[in-house]
C-alpha cells in the first residue's frame, strides 16, 4: 500500500466539510493555493478525482464521498488519540471551535471570552455565530451552544448561564396607541415583529402562567432573521417583540421601552454548551468546561 500523507487527507476532509477552499484554508492556517496543491497531490496519489470544483463551488465525487465517509471517523479517532497524549500537559492549548446562535453569543459567551482567554492564553478560541442547527462533528466544531429542546440525545450538555425569560416590549408611544394587552391572544390585534429562521420556520410566541400554556402566531409589518434589525425596529416604534430579557433590560431601565404581559413570562433554562461524549475531549474544551463550572459556582446560578 502506498503511503498517503495524513495532512493531505485532513486537508481533503476540511475542504469537503466547508465546501470552499478559502474557508478551509483559513481553518488550517494555509493559503488556498497550498490547499489546492495538496488536494491535487492526493488525487494523483490515489489515481482518482475526489472533488469537482469550479470557481464558485466544490462538490464531492462518488469516490470522494466514499472516502470521506470512512475517513471522518478515522480522523476523529486520531484527533482523540492526540488529545489524550496532550492531556498530560500542564497548560491547555490549541484551537477551540464553538458554534452558537447569535443571542447566546451576545448574552452568554461574549461576557466570558476575555476572562477565559486571560486564564488560558495558549488556547485559540473561534466562535461561529449560526442560527440554524448544524452537525457540529461533521462541521469540525469542538462544541455547540443551543437550548435544551434542540439538543441531540448523545451529547454531553453543560449549563452556560442562569435561567432566562422572554419579555414582550414596545415603546411607550406604541403601548399608548394600541393599549397594553392583558392576555397573549390580544397580541393578534397589535403590530408584532416576527423572526424567520434559516430553515424558514416562524415559531409562534409561547406564554405560560400557572401551568397554562398559550401559543400565539403573531402578525405584523416586519419579518426578518436579523436580531439587530428587530431591536432597532422596536426602538423606532414599529411594534411589539418578544426579546430575551438580557437583551431588553437596558432599554427597560432607561424607559425607551416598556414591557407587557410580564405575568405570562415564566423563566426557562438558559443555553447549554454541548459536545460529543468521547473519552478524551481536547484540552482546550476541558478547560472551557471547567471555566464555566467555576463561573457558575462563583455567580450562584
Amino acid at each position: 500500500m502506498d503511503r498517503i500523507d495524513l495532512v493531505a487527507l485532513d486537508s481533503f476532509s476540511a475542504i469537503a466539510r466547508h465546501g470552499n477552499f478559502r474557508r478551509a484554508a483559513i481553518e488550517r492556517g494555509v493559503s488556498p493555493s497550498t490547499l489546492s496543491q495538496s488536494l491535487r497531490d492526493l488525487e494523483t496519489s490515489l489515481g482518482v478525482r475526489l472533488l469537482n470544483r469550479t470557481t464558485r463551488s466544490v462538490a464531492l465525487t462518488e469516490a470522494g464521498a466514499a472516502l470521506l465517509k470512512t475517513l471522518q471517523p478515522a480522523l476523529g479517532q486520531i484527533a482523540a488519540a492526540v488529545d489524550e497524549a496532550r492531556s498530560a500537559q500542564d497548560e491547555p492549548s490549541g484551537p477551540l471551535r464553538i458554534n452558537a446562535p447569535e443571542p447566546a453569543v451576545d448574552l452568554v459567551l461574549a461576557p466570558m471570552v476575555a476572562d477565559f482567554l486571560a486564564a488560558y492564553p495558549a488556547v485559540r478560541l473561534e466562535i461561529i455565530s449560526e442560527t440554524g442547527l448544524v452537525d457540529i462533528v461533521a462541521k469540525g466544531f469542538d462544541a455547540g451552544v443551543r437550548w435544551e429542546e434542540s439538543l441531540a440525545q448523545d451529547m454531553i450538555a453543560v449549563p452556560l448561564g442562569p435561567p432566562q425569560r422572554y419579555t414582550v416590549a414596545a415603546t411607550p408611544e406604541v403601548v399608548a396607541r394600541y393599549g397594553a394587552p392583558q392576555h397573549p391572544n390580544e397580541l393578534l390585534d397589535r403590530p408584532c415583529l416576527r423572526v424567520r429562521f434559516p430553515s424558514g420556520a416562524q415559531p409562534p410566541w409561547e406564554f405560560e402562567r400557572n401551568g397554562e400554556v398559550v401559543k400565539v402566531a403573531v402578525q405584523g409589518p416586519l419579518i426578518t432573521s436579523s436580531p439587530a434589525l428587530l431591536l432597532r425596529a422596536v426602538l423606532d416604534g414599529a411594534g411589539f417583540y418578544a426579546f430575551f430579557d438580557g437583551v431588553v433590560a437596558p432599554y427597560l431601565a432607561s424607559g425607551q421601552l416598556v414591557s407587557v404581559l410580564d405575568d405570562w413570562s415564566e423563566p426557562f433554562s438558559g443555553p447549554l454548551l454541548y459536545y460529543p461524549s468521547r473519552r478524551y475531549p481536547p484540552s482546550a474544551l476541558r478547560a472551557f468546561v471547567a471555566f464555566i463550572q467555576e463561573r457558575r459556582r462563583r455567580e450562584g446560578w
